[in-house]
């Protein structure tokens, strides 16, 4: 017998003790926060304030003092009754339908030594539907898949920008970096992950990215410059870090925006600019973090950071969104 669970926002869906509550939201189109799906990331950890519920697999990434205060992992347990979760859902990602599609080079040129900005053009009757923010996995030979973030909201045409940099020894690197050239045929799938603006009462914006985690930034202000009615913000906030000045090979130019754009070097004695880790420079800053809403993207350990000295300077712990960057070769 199924079980309903009623999210924070009211949103509701039918549960069976079979289905994890992810796969189960999943099935009715209903978007949870999620990642990895095998309980290791963490990402989709919820609240339970009313109901029971039963581990389907280990929730790795749970300490004993969250689970004492009653959270859960949705893609690891079921419900066992009826089931409120302190939690809201994805809205219009749950409507999104994630395929697999050919596209073909359009463009490739040089951003900085390691990044390349590849441009995709895909079929007139199949063009990609995401949101801004979201990524697509790149397949390779012998099924070889990486995962880049799209740099652009969606466009008419379809074309998908890729912003990637190069990794020492990569395979994928190789390609992108020797070989790729204009019209070659290439496989995507797609859109992935659940990083993309939502709805919320907060103010203030913090944008926050370290290396090519300044692409999927890059989207959602294009989405706010387009759609002048999803700016429901009062200041909005850049801030992008790398080593040296070669790292920053984007400079926002959105006039539409009242956007305050901050770069940020760690490893530049000749930079006049704010100096080290960018989320000890929005504290610095002294930004109102109670009444503000923050989306990271770039490497773990920035997000990691963030994350912990945000929340702990009063940035409430549902207005931290997050896309970790992870190497492979």
């Amino acid at each position: 017998m199924s079980k309903t669970v009623t999210l924070a926002n009211k949103t509701s869906f039918e549960a069976e003790s079979s289905q994890t509550i992810l796969e189960a939201a999943r099935s009715q189109n209903i978007a949870l926060e999620h990642s990895c799906r095998t309980g290791r990331c963490g990402v989709c950890k919820a609240k339970v304030t009313q109901g029971t519920t039963e581990a389907m697999k280990p929730e790795e990434s749970l300490t004993e003092e969250e689970k004492s205060k009653g959270f859960i992992l949705t893609c690891c347990r079921s419900t066992s009754t009826d089931l409120q979760l302190d939690i809201q859902d994805l809205g219009e990602l749950g409507q999104i339908q994630v395929k697999t599609l050919p596209c073909r080079i359009n463009n490739i040129q040089q951003l900085a030594d390691d990044v390349v900005e590849v441009v995709l053009r895909t079929p007139p009757k199949s063009n990609l539907a995401y949101l801004s923010g979201q990524y697509v996995d790149m397949i390779g030979n012998d099924g070889l898949r990486r995962s880049y973030s799209i740099a652009n909201a969606p466009r008419e045409d379809g074309q998908i920008t890729l912003q990637i940099r190069k990794v020492k020894n990569g395979q994928m690197s190789h390609y992108w970096f020797n070989e790729a050239k204009n019209n070659d045929l290439l496989r995507m799938e797609g859109p992935l992950g659940t990083f993309c603006l939502r709805k919320t009462k907060a103010s203030i914006l913090i944008l926050l990215a370290t290396g090519t985690g300044i692409a999927p930034v890059k989207a959602i202000l294009e989405q706010l410059s387009a759609k002048p009615e999803l700016n429901t913000y009062s200041q909005i906030h850049v801030y992008w870090g790398g080593r040296t000045r070669q790292d920053l090979y984007w400079l926002p130019d959105f006039p539409e925006l009242e956007l305050n754009y901050t770069p940020v070097l760690s490893r530049s004695s000749d930079w006049d600019g704010k100096s080290g880790y960018v989320q000890q420079v929005v504290l610095a800053d002294g930004l109102n973090l109670e009444n503000a809403v923050v989306y990271a993207c770039g490497s773990e350990t920035m997000i990691h950071d963030a994350h912990a000295q945000f929340t702990a300077a009063g940035l409430a712990e549902n207005q931290f969104h997050s896309d970790a960057f992870v190497s492979s070769n």
